[in-house]
């Protein structure tokens, strides 16, 4: 299926869990606020806090490509990306705005180990929350992965929750959970999932994007 522009939750994703046309997500990897298709040739790593555990964030690999993906409470009555895609313009003068398949989204370079690499940052508001997908390889420009990737973000579900959170808060992650693990009585995976990523992937580098969404610099893991 190719992704085309229209609205999100009718059109096309990335869903809410609650949006009455939502994909069936049944078979979908749960991590807490994300629930994730299976991307055959992918690999999936999740990156956590040291010294709490806590996990702030998840990173899909296909090829080449990296898609980091991090979602954040929002108000209710209005969207957070006009707002941050501003802020993160402003602290990074040499972004460009453009328009993409999910609607405006910045092009960001970045010097990783004297290389200059470029990212592409996409944002999403939804009910009570927004989604920012950084993407990263040939998937920030164009090309077959850019493709795979962007029908990737659009498949995925958000699960905002109850919990009460203030706006730009990053939305609960946790260990992945598969169905298998999810409806078995003795929580045991018997890894029978077709298409399922391959993970963790071994990553040596950081790139530090600056922005003022998060409470602390925002950690780009490029492979």
């Amino acid at each position: 299926m190719s992704l085309t522009e229209g609205e999100r939750g009718v059109d096309h994703g990335p869903w809410d869990s609650e949006d009455e046309d939502a994909v069936d997500y049944d078979d979908y990897l749960d991590i807490g606020s994300l629930l994730l298709p299976f991307l055959q040739g992918s690999q999936l790593r999740l990156k956590s806090n040291g010294k709490t555990g806590e996990i702030l964030g998840a990173t899909v690999t296909y090829g080449s490509s990296s898609l980091e993906l991090e979602a954040f409470a929002a108000p209710k009555s209005l969207g957070l990306w006009e707002e941050i895609r501003a802020d993160i313009h402003k602290a990074n003068p040499k972004s460009k705005e453009m328009d993409g398949v999910f609607g405006r989204e910045l092009t960001l370079p970045v010097e990783v180990r004297g290389k200059k690499l470029m990212t592409r940052v996409v944002g999403i508001d939804g009910p009570r929350w927004m989604l920012r997908g950084i993407f990263s390889g040939p998937a920030a420009t164009k090309g077959k992965e850019k493709d795979l990737l962007d029908q990737y973000l659009a498949d995925l579900v958000v699960v905002r929750g109850d919990e009460p959170l203030a706006p730009r808060d990053l939305i609960p992650m946790h260990a992945p959970v598969t169905p298998e693990q999810d409806g078995d009585e003795d929580g045991k995976s018997k890894d029978t999932i077709p298409d399922k990523p391959e993970g963790p992937f071994d990553s040596d580098q950081q790139t530090e994007v600056k922005t003022t969404l998060s409470r602390g610099p925002m950690f780009t893991e490029v492979r």
